[in-house]
């Protein structure tokens, strides 16, 4: 299909969406109500269904009172029974796919179950939103005159007797419908290759000859790809490869340490940012104005939300209407996959209520709380963004660990950092990022007031390629794989002690 024809259907059918979308703004509880209803009344013939009454149940109190919050490893048993084909436990069409995930900094693997229902209404669904929220703020946007570069994960699919999983993106792949393929590189056949050099080798030869016109990927890993593209490239910069490039559709981690990175590279062209939050269990909100940090929760999309107050009991738990601005959340999920109540292990706190739109502030599992300073990964993000541009240097990847008390000395906060190039002066990029850190959060300026809980941090820098070579150890290169940034302990950090040496 010509790509001016393509691209005026496509807008068309965006816009569309749109309206939609509008309602579920000016009815937000009412929409999450009838989703909470709808999945309970699909769902009641499967064995959980029946274990719990689902038929019975009309209220969210009666649902909250029932059914227990649960963690993966809770229904681990379910998800393996259904892996070796045992159906109409969790959900009543047959899940064929599994998300294989980790999650944490542990090797165990999670294997998320992928409905139809979750692959149309809400990853797929997700993806259209996403060009509709962007094409509706930008109505000059040219989007579909040219090609959407995707850099997924490992494409691997692996098979039993009964099931198939890999990453999210590999069902994606697997899946893909045909509007989404004739629109984006790389093609099919290297998209589908599993060993990640030689898939990025393919993709810069592909995708520099292509007209591209959006990315969409993880900050860390498409960094690499663009400078792989410059580095085989006669051009000196992106502009020259891709002139008609309008948007990085990001997501998977941070934004923050990657931003004044990603300035430099697209200096010369008017490429704006927007941001995503999905993940293996679910596409959960986007970003829907022009230049803000903000997502949009969609509600619509087959997922029913509640939410923690981060340090309290699940007793505490609350639906959206009693959400309140600023409470750092811990996130539940129920969806329309066979996740009931799930813990996604995901903190989130609201920035507006009217509509609703969150900021991701990290995992639950990952942050350092030694000595009350409570630094999440937000902090940590927004911090060492700040201080890199203030002495000048691009930061590449880092994590952080407590160092413990011991006798006397008192205790502090030991980050490992890959910069391109090192700080001419590594003690004012220290005490640089400590400012930031007390200005960010209060609770760690309160540890750190006159040392009399906390010293200066300690910065060990990092070899070239450190972070990389300690993912490749783990089997974890490619597009949705990260460095853990912040430990309550010590173990990720002693591990690249060893090999930083």
């Amino acid at each position: 299909m010509p790509f001016p024809l393509f691209n005026s259907i496509a807008s068309w059918f965006l816009k569309k969406r749109i309206h939609q979308i509008d309602l579920f703004l000016k009815h937000p509880i009412e929409v999450q109500q009838e989703v909470l209803q709808d999945l309970l009344g699909f769902a009641q013939k499967t064995a959980v269904g029946v274990k719990y009454d689902f038929s019975s149940i009309h209220r969210y109190e009666t649902f909250a009172e029932r059914l227990p919050i649960v963690t993966y490893e809770d229904i681990a048993s379910d998800i393996n029974a259904s892996r070796n084909g045992v159906q109409n436990l969790f959900w009543p069409t047959p899940i064929k796919w599994y998300a294989k995930s980790s999650g944490t900094t542990n090797a165990k693997s999670k294997f998320i179950p992928m409905s139809v229902q979750a692959l149309e209404d809400c990853h797929y669904k997700g993806g259209k939103d996403m060009l509709s929220l962007y094409i509706n703020n930008n109505p000059e946007a040219q989007l579909f005159t040219g090609k959407g570069l995707r850099m997924g994960g490992s494409q691997e699919m692996y098979e039993n007797a009964h099931s198939s999983f890999g990453d999210l993106s590999a069902i994606m792949t697997e899946n893909l419908p045909l509007w989404a393929e004739i629109n984006t590189t790389p093609s099919l056949k290297v998209s589908l290759m599993a060993e990640w050099e030689a898939k990025l080798a393919a993709m810069v030869i592909e995708c520099s000859k292509e007209n591209v016109t959006s990315l969409v990927g993880v900050p860390s890993w498409m960094l690499v790809l663009l400078h792989k593209i410059l580095e085989a490239s006669p051009e000196k910069k992106l502009n020259d490869i891709w002139p008609n490039l309008e948007v990085y559709f990001h997501g998977g981690v941070s934004f923050h340490p990657y931003r004044n990175q990603y300035d430099t590279l697209f200096e010369g062209q008017n490429v704006k940012y927007y941001e995503t939050y999905n993940a293996s269990e679910g596409f959960f909100a986007i970003q829907d104005q022009n230049g803000s940090d903000e997502l949009l929760l969609m509600l619509d999309y087959g997922i029913f939300y509640e939410f923690i107050p981060l340090g309290e009991s699940d007793a505490a738990i609350v639906p959206l209407e009693l959400v309140q601005l600023g409470v750092h959340y811990a996130l539940v999920i129920t969806t329309n996959a066979g996740l009931w109540r799930y813990k996604i292990g995901d903190v989130i706190r609201f920035t507006s209520l009217s509509p609703y739109r969150i900021q991701i502030m990290g995992r639950t599992k990952h942050f350092i709380n030694a000595f009350g300073e409570e630094l999440v990964i937000e902090n940590a993000d927004r911090a060492i963004a700040q201080a890199a541009k203030l002495c000048g240097v691009e930061v590449v990847d880092y994590t952080a660990a407590p160092v413990f008390m011991q006798d006397e000395t008192k205790g502090s906060h030991e980050w490992m950092i890959e910069f391109h190039v090192p700080p001419n002066n590594p003690e004012e990029f220290k005490i640089a990022l400590d400012t930031a850190l007390q200005e960010m959060n209060s609770d760690y300026e309160a540890k750190r007031y006159k040392d009399l809980t906390m010293q200066l941090p300690t910065i060990r820098l990092a070899r070239k390629g450190l972070f990389y070579d300690w993912l490749e150890t783990k089997n974890k290169l490619g597009g949705q794989h990260k460095v853990p940034r912040l430990s309550n302990d010590r173990k990720l950090l002693e591990d690249l002690l060893v090999m930083n040496a």
